[in-house]
């Protein structure tokens, strides 16, 4: 299994504080069936990480896995929140896209989506990098007017639902919408956003049983073959996106 979504890289941002918390959380993957992860530690007004320092991380994080007997290859990535400068950022080399394919991480402020989002998307697809907008599912402005992750999907962009949604950990508003947007197509990948062994952990095998039992293999085949194909740069696979339908609300009188 690969998971595409993780803050595993030791002490620059809130995931993993130093090596050995890297070292318990690969080991915690490894149980779960995760040989390889991408790192994609955040790029925020709060965690300035660029490129050179991530691939620097990444090959001492390889490393000190051999080391420890551990069989979980680590790549590199990076999670940026969304900024107007982010192409200018690219094309200076500070923007580490997923293990340098063209795919590249989209993160929204949790709270709403900024109004030059779908211009600034469309801008990444025109350099030639495919947008993958992460956990759009814990987003309020997308949990509550849905049909912007429709637009932004039917026009190209990809999406990554995180397993801990899935599986009800951000609670059952969260974990509902979650399987909507698995319903519409409107997402591209299953990934963990692990931050820890304990309040943030991969809870991916449990999200793919869920998976399996609620949709079938089918699903299961969709999500895993797609981040597969994602760290060798591999078109994914797309089914057609819906709308997702409100649920009507009944006034009794």
């Amino acid at each position: 299994m690969v998971d595409i979504h993780c803050h595993i890289l030791p002490g620059i941002d809130d995931g993993a504080k130093n090596i050995s918390d890297s070292i318990m959380m690969a080991k915690e993957a490894e149980k779960e069936g995760i040989h390889t992860i991408i790192a994609t530690p955040h790029l925020n007004n709060q965690y300035d990480n660029r490129k050179d320092l991530i691939l620097a991380k990444v090959n001492k994080l390889n490393t000190a896995l051999k080391d420890a007997g551990v069989n979980v290859t680590i790549l590199p990535g990076q999670e940026p929140r969304i900024y107007g400068d982010i192409i200018g950022d690219f094309e200076k080399n500070d923007i580490q896209t997923l293990n340098n394919s063209q795919y590249l991480f989209v993160e929204f402020p949790s709270n709403h989506v900024p109004r030059y989002a779908e211009k600034l998307l469309f801008d990444i697809q025109v350099k030639g990098l495919t947008p993958i907008i992460v956990h759009p599912e814990r987003n309020s402005e997308i949990i509550e007017r849905p049909e912007i992750l429709y637009r932004f999907v039917e026009k190209g962009s990809l999406t990554q639902v995180t397993a801990s949604s899935l599986s009800g950990y951000f609670g059952k508003k969260i974990k509902n919408f979650s399987m909507q947007i698995i319903e519409a197509n409107l997402t591209h990948f299953i990934a963990s956003d692990a931050h820890n062994i304990n309040s943030r952990s991969f809870k991916m095998m449990e999200a793919y049983d869920l998976i399996d039992k609620e949709y079938g293999t089918d699903y299961v085949y969709l999500f895993s073959e797609n981040a597969e194909m994602l760290i060798t740069g591999k078109s994914i696979i797309k089914e057609i996106p819906e709308q997702i339908k409100k649920k009507k609300k009944f006034i009794f009188f």
